[in-house]
C-alpha cells in the first residue's frame, strides 16, 4: 500500500515491549521506567493479528523492537508466530545483545532471518558508564553465539555521542575488515532524556568519513549510505537522521507495544488498533498509513514532536 506521498510501506516495526536491562544515558533515565499494569502490552495474539493485517496491505519486512525485546518472556514462541504469518519474507530483530548468549539459537530456529545489535562502546568501562548497567564481555559473548547459530551478516548499531565515543570511530570500522558485518553509525536524536543535551553531542555521521577517510562509497542498504575499507570483508553503514533526512525514501510505519500505530518516528500522531479486528484492524491500519507525514522536521525545530521516548517506540 502506498501513502499520501506516493511511498509504498512493506517494512512494519513491531516494539513487544518498552523494557529495557540497560538504562543507557541518552534514552533512559537512570531509575528506568514505571512499569505498566498487567494487560498494558498488546498479548502475542494481538501482535501477530497486527502483524498480519499489516501484510495483507503489503507489509513484507517485519523488525521486533523494544525496549529490549528479549526482555519479553517467551520471545521466541513469538517470532516463531510472526514467521508464520503469510507474505511476511523476511523478520529481523534489534537487541542490546544482553540475552543473546542464551537465545541466538533459539531465535534463529524461531525463524529470525537477522540481528540488529546495539553497541555503543568497545571499552569495558566505557561500556558500563554508557549503559549504566551493562557488560561488553557479556554483549561480545552473544555476538560470538550470534554467529554460531548461524546468523550472517550482523548489523552493529553504534549512536554517535560527540565527546564520549567519537574517538572509537577507527576501532568500529576495523570490525569489518575481518567479519562480513555492517557496523552503522547512527546521529543521534533529540528524543527523550538528550533532548536538552549541549550541541557538541549531536555529531554528524560527516565525522566518520573525516576520521577515516580511507573508505570508498559502496551504495546504500535501506536508509544507511554504505562504505567499505579496500579490502574489507564488511560495510560501514551511515545513518543520517539530523544532517541528511530520509524522509522521501521512508518505507515503515511503527506499531508500539501498547497498541498504537505510529506512522513517524518524530510525529505525535497516534491511531490506536487493539480491540480492533479483520476488516476494521486493516482499515485503522490503513487510515494510519495514510497519515504518515511527508517529512520530519529535525533540521527546522532541532527536536522531535513526539512525546514518547525512543523505547517507548521502538526506533
Amino acid at each position: 500500500m502506498n501513502d499520501g506521498a506516493g511511498r509504498s510501506i512493506t517494512y512494519l516495526r513491531l516494539s513487544v515491549t518498552d523494557l529495557c536491562d540497560l538504562r543507557c544515558r541518552y534514552c533512559m533515565a537512570e531509575e528506568g521506567m514505571e512499569k505498566r499494569p498487567h494487560g498494558a502490552l498488546c498479548s502475542f495474539e494481538e501482535l501477530q493479528a497486527f502483524a498480519a493485517a499489516a501484510a495483507r496491505l503489503g507489509v513484507k519486512k517485519i523488525r521486533i523492537t523494544g525496549g529490549e525485546p528479549l526482555a519479553r518472556r517467551g520471545i521466541t514462541d513469538l517470532c516463531a508466530m510472526l514467521r508464520a504469518v503469510p507474505g511476511v519474507e523476511e523478520l529481523c530483530l534489534t537487541t542490546n545483545g544482553t540475552r543473546l548468549a542464551q537465545l541466538a539459537r533459539p531465535l534463529r530456529e524461531a525463524g529470525v532471518d537477522r540481528l540488529n545489535i546495539s553497541l555503543d562502546s568497545l571499552r569495558p568501562e566505557r561500556y558500563r558508564a554508557i549503559t549504566r548497567t551493562g557488560s561488553l564481555d557479556t554483549v561480545l559473548s552473544g555476538i560470538r553465539a550470534a554467529e554460531d547459530a548461524g546468523f550472517e551478516n550482523m548489523k552493529i548499531n553504534c549512536v554517535l555521542l560527540g565527546g564520549i565515543n567519537d574517538d572509537e570511530i577507527e576501532d568500529f570500522v576495523r570490525l569489518t575488515l575481518d567479519k562480513p558485518w555492517q557496523v552503522r553509525f547512527i546521529e543521534l536524536m533529540p528524543m527523550g532524556v538528550c533532548a536538552a543535551w549541549p550541541r557538541e553531542r549531536f555529531l554528524p555521521a560527516q565525522a566518520v568519513l573525516d576520521r577515516v577517510p580511507q573508505l570508498q562509497a559502496a551504495g546504500s542498504s535501506g536508509v544507511a549510505k554504505l562504505y567499505r575499507l579496500p579490502g574489507a570483508a564488511g560495510t560501514v553503514g551511515l545513518i543520517e537522521p539530523m544532517s541528511c533526512a530520509f524522509c522521501a525514501d521512508c518505507s515503515r510505519i511503527r506499531i508500539t507495544a501498547d497498541g498504537k500505530l505510529k506512522p513517524c518516528l518524530h510525529s505525535d500522531a497516534e491511531l490506536s488498533l487493539r480491540g480492533l479486528t479483520g476488516a476494521a484492524l486493516e482499515q485503522a491500519i490503513r487510515r494510519g498509513i495514510a497519515m504518515k507525514p511527508q517529512r520530519h522536521h529535525l533540521e527546522e525545530t532541532g527536536r522531535t514532536e513526539t512525546h514518547r521516548s525512543m523505547f517507548e517506540i521502538g526506533g
